[in-house]
């Protein structure tokens, strides 16, 4: 079948990932301490010459489709709610919450500042809306003592935060190449505000019409397609 039918599937396929991470933007703008995710897309494979020989410098090249390569997060902050609640932080500058599982102690990190207590076995700790306990800036589990906590959430930053893995629930995990967790520099925690999503509606929206534009292109190339090998085995026969 001719590549064209491949290749415009392939772009369907691609602007439908496209769509699932906008509308997953769009469903998150209200969400605490989110940050907008966005693709990015790369050709499947090499551009190849189209009948021109190696030898010919004028060469007509033809393309065989896109993948979405990667999704990338944009780590840009938010507009500060103020709620006025004790155990709300937010951060202002770059850095993260670090988070740690009391079952099995793996750390993640996030700007969701929503805190509460939670009632343990050895007493009251920080923690967040998953029972998490938020850990201090020596990296130890906050306690809740005559009504004070014993430190305030610390502040966690990256070398480089570009390529942190989103595994859900506003969490983040480093990667081989974020480096090593470092206090952050240049950070503000603020008690009793929450930071809002950085996600721009209208941005979002105006992408949503241009990927559905483009997914419809792809399905009338696939058609078309269709019709031109139907024509070709009509002659044929």
């Amino acid at each position: 079948m001719d590549s064209s039918f491949y290749t415009a599937v392939r772009g369907a396929m691609s602007q439908q990932t496209h769509m699932d991470i906008l509308s997953n933007n769009i469903a998150n703008m209200n969400t605490n301490g989110y940050k907008t995710k966005t693709a990015s897309f790369q050709d499947l494979l090499h551009y190849y010459n189209m009948r021109a020989p190696e030898t010919e410098v004028t060469r007509y090249e033809a393309g065989t489709g896109s993948i979405v390569q990667r999704t990338d997060t944009d780590f840009t902050d938010g507009v500060l709610i103020s709620t006025g609640l004790q155990f709300d932080y937010a951060i202002q500058g770059t850095g993260f919450f670090m988070i740690q599982d009391p079952v099995d102690n793996t750390i993640t990190y996030t700007r969701d500042g929503s805190f509460a207590l939670s009632e343990r076995a050895d007493g009251m700790y920080l923690a967040d809306d998953q029972g998490r306990l938020v850990l201090d800036a020596a990296q130890n589990p906050i306690r809740y003592e005559g009504g004070e906590l014993s430190a305030a959430p610390g502040i966690f930053d990256f070398v480089h935060t570009n390529g942190m893995v989103s595994v859900g629930t506003n969490g983040f995990v480093p990667s081989a190449k974020n480096g090593n967790v470092m206090p952050a520099q240049d950070s503000e925690l603020v008690q009793g505000c929450l930071e809002g999503s950085n996600v721009d509606l209208a941005d979002e929206m105006s992408k949503v019409i241009v990927s559905s534009r483009a997914y419809t292109y792809m399905l009338r190339m696939v058609q078309t397609a269709d019709e031109v090998e139907q024509t070709i085995n009509g002659l044929r026969g």
